[in-house]
């Protein structure tokens, strides 16, 4: 490999054909008339030949630094493992394809609290950001601390202000969870959650107008350990209903794999549904049922705001993705509901 004492600037600018004027404004990150692929280019041949070994500090030097933040709330319900979650895992995946093409760089923090976006932001000189999994109240005091846009990709907002949101339609999606257990026989249905706000609430409202009644909700602990204890506890209550409806694959899984040890079966004595869509439902046996979002649209409608944003800043805007229910081997038929039986 070469090294800085080996190469000159005119070396680079010759093999990439090139003028040296361009190497060098690159290199001091002066790049506002120069092309984002030329920039790319030449940026890649600075690093290969050892001229710049770190580029970090051009990319510092710059007004526009090119980079994307992307933050996800480090909740305790990952019990520190947040990146493994494969709804996590699957954003992040399809975010950084989008924000590469677009041609920024991808900064990734996890974080247990909002406000140290802050510092982050104006450490990186950040171009903007895509934030995951807080709460509305945590976002607009964000909004009011920080200057670059911002993009909510998986959080509840109600009141929009000057922040884009990526939402997905959780009501409908509970709906037709409910609509499928009522057409497949359930009148016992429970639903399980870590809470009964935001989008947990929406689900399970949902749920209930599918159903056309109201399913039994069970707040469950966050931890692992006291939610086995929980429902070890629940478990003669639990084995009442002849079908439950996690919030998330995350649950509707455990749940599953809970009552399959203690010998009650999914679906012949309990069916199980959950909300995602993840790989993780096909991994299972039975494969769960689950209503799908797609992260890929989900990513590009993201990036797609932002950019808007970061072109117009009085530009906000609230985009709903639809989702689907895909049917699998987790939900069994009782007996079949007549179109419009209560």
């Amino acid at each position: 490999m070469w090294n800085e004492n080996k190469v000159r600037l005119i070396d680079i600018a010759e093999e990439l054909g090139v003028s040296t004027a361009t190497v060098s404004n690159v290199l001091h990150g002066k790049t506002k008339k120069i092309s984002d692929a030329t920039v790319k280019r030449v940026e890649k041949k600075l690093e290969e030949s050892g001229y710049i070994p770190n580029m970090a500090a051009t990319l510092l030097a710059r007004n526009d630094s090119r980079i994307i933040g992307v933050v996800v709330n480090n909740h305790e319900k990952y019990e520190g493992r947040v990146f493994e979650d494969s709804f996590i895992s699957a954003a992040i995946n399809y975010l950084s394809d989008e924000i590469e093409n677009a041609g920024y760089f991808m900064m990734l923090k996890k974080t247990k609290e909002i406000m140290d976006i802050v510092c982050f932001a104006s450490m990186w000189n950040l171009d903007g950001l895509i934030v995951i999994g807080f709460c509305e109240d945590e976002y607009q005091n964000l909004r009011d601390h920080i200057r670059i846009p911002f993009v909510v990709y998986d959080g509840f907002m109600k009141e929009q202000g000057r922040i884009s949101n990526v939402t997905i339609d959780d009501f409908d999606g509970g709906r037709q969870v409910g609509k499928y257990l009522k057409e497949m026989g359930h009148r016992r249905v429970l639903c399980i959650s870590d809470n009964d706000i935001c989008m947990d609430r929406d689900r399970y409202n949902g749920l209930n107008n599918g159903l056309g009644r109201d399913a039994d909700l069970l707040l469950i602990p966050m931890n692992k350990e006291k939610r086995d204890d929980f429902y070890q506890k629940n478990l003669d209550r639990i084995k009442t209903y002849t079908a439950i409806f996690a919030v998330s694959d995350y649950y509707a899984i455990d749940i599953m794999t809970f009552l399959m040890r203690r010998g009650v079966s999914v679906p012949q004595d309990i069916s199980v549904a959950g909300f995602d869509g993840s790989d993780d439902c096909l991994k299972v046996r039975p494969m769960l049922t689950s209503v799908y979002q797609n992260n890929e649209v989900r990513a590009k409608t993201a990036m797609e705001l932002l950019l808007k944003m970061l072109q117009d800043s009085s530009f906000s805007q609230s985009v709903r993705v639809p989702v689907k229910l895909i049917k699998r081997e987790s939900v069994r038929l009782i007996h079949r509901m007549p179109e419009g039986a209560a």
